[in-house]
């Protein structure tokens, strides 16, 4: 033993093996910890921002019409007031209100829509490549032709069908198409981890099929089916933004897709009413870079060799 060996860390260093040992864990990456924040920062902001704020004033004539946000100005050189901090609309709705409402709304559409969609897409891949023989054929066969399909354009004819649809309905129809690629991908996993050697150690013991995919192999790919279910989520809201901006979806609900939509369509553009359709915009760019960070660092929870420390 050398007199090395016995000289004391510095404060420095033990603040930096200190900082190593909190995100040491994989799931604690910085990355994943702010997309985690952002999204819940909307969820928050639908929570708290009903109890704290009016949410009647969602309703067409409960505000004055095209109040610019505070510290703007208008056409009409009318200034915001902080009544209305984030401006109205021309139907004389607060934007604050919308926001509130309707940014939970679209969330939950794409959050549904991919909970319903990844618990088909896990059974369903797990049973195409485990089970094989025909089971594999046919679900292989039926989601090669299901992705042929244009979704956005089966939806559309659907719901000028039907006419007005809830949150929930508007979730699963979006559903219908988003488990063919989780399937996919999850068979090709699922192919590949069947000849490891705990998998064939599990058959030899008398363990049940059933056993062996959700309680063997399922474990082993939990941050793969994570990136995959955030990729659905980005999916599945910009299908539903899709069809919202399209005159489609809820017609009654407020979301940002159909806030977008009544913007353009009472020509916000020409008015330069740009914060009616802007902002909107805008909480959806929060929105998918918050899951654009979660599927980054799930990425690096998954693979050992993007794991960085700071």
């Amino acid at each position: 033993m050398t007199s090395q060996d016995h000289v004391p860390m510095t404060r420095a260093e033990k603040r930096q093996a200190k900082r190593i040992r909190r995100f040491d864990n994989p799931w604690m990456n910085p990355k994943l910890l702010w997309g985690v924040g952002l999204l819940l920062g909307i969820i928050a902001l639908g929570l708290i921002g009903r109890v704290l704020w009016d949410p009647e004033l969602v309703f067409t004539g409960s505000a004055p019409l095209k109040l610019p946000p505070v510290g703007f100005e208008n056409l009409r050189r009318q200034e915001g007031i902080w009544d209305y901090p984030l401006g109205t609309d021309g139907g004389g709705r607060d934007l604050l209100a919308l926001i509130i409402i309707g940014a939970p709304n679209t969330l939950f559409v794409g959050l549904l829509a991919s909970l319903i969609g990844m618990s088909i897409g896990i059974f369903l891949g797990f049973s195409a490549g485990f089970l094989g023989g025909r089971t594999d054929d046919t679900i292989r066969v039926l989601a090669d032709v299901m992705i042929t399909i244009p979704p956005l354009l089966i939806l559309v004819v659907f719901q000028s069908a039907f006419g007005d649809v809830t949150l929930t309905m508007m979730a699963l129809l979006i559903a219908g198409f988003v488990w063919q690629s989780p399937t996919r991908l999850i068979r090709a996993q699922v192919l590949s981890m069947k000849q490891s050697g705990y998998v064939q150690m599990a058959q030899l013991s008398g363990a049940s099929t059933g056993h062996i995919m959700f309680r063997e192999m399922l474990p082993n790919l939990v941050p793969y089916l994570f990136g995959s279910f955030i990729a659905s989520v980005t999916t599945s809201i910009v299908t539903a933004v899709g069809l919202e901006v399209l005159g489609l979806g809820p017609q009654r609900i407020p979301t940002l897709g159909r806030t977008i939509y009544e913007a353009i369509n009472a020509g916000a553009l020409i008015q330069n009413l740009w914060w009616w359709w802007g902002i909107p915009t805008l909480l959806l760019a929060v929105m998918f870079i918050g899951l654009l960070l979660i599927n980054l660092g799930l990425d690096e929870v998954s693979n050992p060799r993007l794991r960085k420390l700071s």
